[in-house]
This record gives structure tokens, sequence and C-alpha cells, in this order.
């Protein structure tokens, strides 16, 4: 199959989850939407800069047909595979297998069951994708595809492994072959538990760790940001396993890791964003975010004032990253200090610790202070164009995305100092004219508290001062978190791999 100039080195992205396709990719490419996070994001908008690039960028997606036909049918009345059979897809090779076809979310609950979805995935990335598309490099994402570089290097196909976030699985190389994948020929190159000796003595008993396989496996590794790469090989984080610390730091000892620091989707922009209530830009944003912020206030069932400083909840309410405990234990304290402005704080994520929240604003009393709504996507947009201000006050971060969007939003991000959050965000110093956020350096609720507190200090300066700097970080943020900076990198990589450019012009 001849696609794009023969010139033109091949390359196949390998993800489990994107947002959408860019035009011209396939006839229903941008209904190809199967999301659980932030590496969805980074996929589509990485593919879509490679594309407008010239690149011949290729995608491999496992066959969510579940979720793929509920698009189709809600748009156009029909199914994927009715208007699939019209005009063939030549960049987007979807993987088959039964695993896939009734999903009604990318991951499952189950440990078990995303790794068997896992592996099945791989499977026909290996034994047809690959042989079909015949890839000059492959870029690879998480733990999902972390045994793909390890058939890549047995191949001599240069490939990225990038780790958008640290978890990982383990299992027998027993499984991993009764899956169909025939790994006899390139099972050295795995990562395993123990010390594997020889291959019979190692298929049951000697379990292969995936995400460690990506790094040991591939040709070069990157993290999602420069400081979260650092703060894993400087051994600043217990969580992560040293043995996959210490391959890290081979690969960064032998020039072959990097942080890249991921962008949020073009969509997130207030002047183009048509499911806010309404659009605002950088000229015109005090008057949007007012506006905003009555309808969310009303919607919601908050206190209506527009005076009222309010701030937003973005990230899953867990228990090990996200620092939901740190504001759980300070949350009365922090509305009763402020109680006189009507501080309002809405949350828009699912998670363990929801009911948790529920349960405070159910003892004090504070309905129309505090929301706490299940994630929406529209919802979650709303609240940016709504908002003061962002919380993030993350244990640990390997890039974020929530703390750009807010400040292209004029919302100001308040965050722990630590990984993607230090890569993207400096203290405010409005003398200066510096700075774009709110940063604790210590986790725990006192420095949380603290930050909210500097936070507003600056909400309370002459309006004049507050919108001048609102104005500047708003300005900064869009050229700087977008995706042709992000891409940029990217092709850089591709082509130091390659050791040729990544597009030919005539």
């Amino acid at each position: 199959m001849s696609v794009g100039s023969k010139t033109n080195p091949r390359i196949l992205i390998v993800t489990p989850e994107v947002t959408h396709l860019p035009e011209g990719m396939g006839n229903v490419s941008n209904y190809f939407t199967a999301k659980a996070g932030g590496l969805a994001d980074v996929s589509a908008a990485l593919i879509s800069s490679l594309f407008e690039h010239g690149a011949d960028v290729h995608v491999a997606l496992p066959d969510y047909r579940e979720i793929f036909n509920a698009q189709l049918a809600r748009i156009f009345g029909k199914e994927l595979d009715l208007i699939r059979r019209k005009i063939p897809e030549e960049r987007i090779h979807l993987a088959e297998d039964k695993v896939f076809y009734y999903l009604n979310h990318v991951y499952s609950s189950y440990g078990w069951e995303n790794l068997k979805i896992a592996l099945s995935f791989q499977r026909e990335v290996i034994n047809n994708i690959i042989p079909r598309v015949r890839p000059d490099l492959i870029h690879c994402n998480d733990w999902m595809t972390g045994l793909i570089p390890a058939m890549a290097r047995k191949l001599g196909i240069p490939c990225l492994f990038t780790i958008h976030n640290i978890h990982t699985t383990k299992t027998f190389l027993s499984n991993i072959e009764d899956a169909g994948i025939d790994a006899a020929s390139f099972w050295q190159n795995f990562y395993y538990e123990k010390m594997a000796y020889d291959y019979w003595g190692t298929r049951e008993s000697n379990p292969v760790d995936l995400l460690t396989s990506g790094v040991f496996a591939a040709h070069y590794v990157n993290t999602v940001s420069p400081t979260f790469l650092n703060e894993i090989i400087e051994g600043r984080h217990p969580f992560v396993e040293p043995y996959l610390r210490q391959e890290l730091l081979n690969k960064w000892h032998s020039g072959c890791a990097a942080g890249i620091l991921n962008a949020p989707d073009p969509t997130f922009n207030p002047s183009k964003d048509n499911d806010i209530f309404f659009k605002y830009g950088i000229d015109d944003f005090a008057k949007g975010k007012v506006k905003n912020k009555q309808a969310f206030q009303k919607t919601l069932g908050l206190i209506e004032d527009d005076r009222a400083p309010l701030f937003f909840w973005p990230s899953r309410l867990d228990s090990i990253q996200k620092g939901s405990e740190l504001l759980a234990k300070i949350l009365y304290d922090v509305v009763s200090s402020y109680w006189d402005l009507n501080l309002q704080i809405v949350f828009v994520a699912n998670g363990e610790y929801q009911q948790h929240f529920k349960n405070i604003v159910d003892f004090h009393h504070l309905n129309n202070r505090v929301a706490v709504c299940n994630f929406d996507e529209r919802l979650e947009r709303i609240a940016y164009a709504a908002s003061d201000f962002v919380l993030m006050p993350s244990r640990f971060e390997p890039c974020g995305l929530p703390q750009m969007i807010g400040a292209i939003y004029g919302s100001l991000p308040i965050a722990h100092n630590t990984g993607g959050l230090h890569d993207t965000i400096t203290d405010l110093d409005v003398t200066k004219e510096t700075g774009n956020g709110f940063l604790f350096d210590h986790y725990d609720t006192q420095g949380l508290f603290w930050a909210i507190n500097q936070a507003m200090t600056f909400y309370k300066m002459p309006s004049k001062v507050k919108q001048k700097q609102i104005k500047r970080i708003m300005r900064q943020s869009i050229d700087s978190f977008n995706h042709s900076v992000t891409a940029k990198q990217y092709i850089n990589l591709y082509e130091k791999m390659l050791q040729r450019p990544l597009t030919t012009t005539s």
C-alpha cells in the first residue's frame, strides 16, 4: 500500500486511546474517540501535528466498536462497518479482537481484564499491523504497549517509548504467548523480575514487567516532563521501583532519555470553545469570565456572586497522586476563612475521594459554596472559563495539563512544586510582571493553605493590576502551551533516531 511520499520515513504511533484524528487520515477519522485520560489528548495532538507537517504518520488503535459505533450512529445514523466498507482507512490501523468490540470504556476496573486488552492489542500490532505498515520508526506509549519495543529491537526498527504514567503491570512469558504473541525470538529483550538465564526456566516462573520492558528494549525513552524524569533518576519518588529507575538511569547516561512536555488540545481556547456559556479572548476576558461565572453559579446552585473567588479542582479524586487528602483536611477552613467573600470550590472529577468531599459539604452545610460534580467534559470546560484559580496539589505529576489549560482560560494554577507543574508554573510576581501561578514546596496542608492565601492576596488586588497580569499570562500560555512546540520536539527526536529528515520538500 503506497501512502504519502516514498522519501518520507514512515512513523507508526501505537496508542490505546485518542480523542480525534485529523481529516485526511481516513473518511471517519474525526470520529475515532476513545479517551480515558491525558494520553488520548496528547496522542491526538501529536498525530495531527505530524500529519500537518507532511509526515507519513500512521496510528495503531484498538477497534473499540461499541464506542466508535455509538458516536457514528449519533452523527450519521450508521455504524462503523457500513461507513468504512465504502472507503478503506489508509493511515488508521484498528487492531481487531472481540475483547475490544463490546467495551464501553477504554479501560476496565479489573487489572486482569486490562492486561488481557493490552496483550490482545499488542498481538495485533506485532502480528498484523507492523508487517502491513512496515514503519521506519515506531512510537509506543505506556505499559499497554511495553512489549512492542522488544520486537522492534529484534527487527532493527528504531523505537521510541513514552512514559505518560508510571503505572505498570506484570505477567508471565507463558501468558504472553498464550495471547498469541510468539515471543520466542525476542524474549531476551523483555525485562524480568529476576535474571533470566534460559527460555524454559523463565517462561512460567519469572514475571515480565511491561513498563520496564518498554524502557529496557526501546532505542529511546521520554517522559512527559523534564523535571519528572530528573526526579525519577535522582531517586526522589520512592514509589518508583528501583529497577525501573535504574533502567531509566541507564538510558539517561547513554544519551537516550529526554523529557518532552505535553500540551493541551487546541480546542481548549476560550475564544473558540463552543462548550462554554460565553466565548472570550485576551482583550475581553474579564467580561467573559464574569458572564461564565454567573451562569455557572446558577447552574450548580452556588451563591450567585460574580465577585466571589471561584476555585476549580479538575483532577482525579484519588488518594495516591493528586493531593485530594490535603484539600479534604482544610476544605472547611479554606471556605470559612473567606466566608464574607463567598469563596467557592467546584470539583468536576470522579474518584474514591469524591464521596468524602460530599460528606464534608453535607456535614458543614456548604452546598451553596462547594459543588462536587461527576466528570463531564463540557462542565470541565465551563469550569475553566468561570473559575479564577485551578487547584493542583499533586504529590507527583508526570506532566499535568489542567495547569496549562487554566492559564489559557485566565484561571491561575495553585500547585505543588513537582514534576510537570514545576516545568510549567513559576511564582507570580506582580512587581516584576513575571510568573503565572502559585507554588508550594512542602507537600502538606500548610503548604497548600499558604498557596491559596497567596492566590487570595492577588485576588484582592485592584482590578487594573489583576487584569494586566492575567492578560499577560493568557497570551504567554497560548504561545507556549501548544502542540506546535511539543510536536517540533518529537520531530527533532524522530530525526535524531532516524538520522534523516522526517519530511522532504519538493
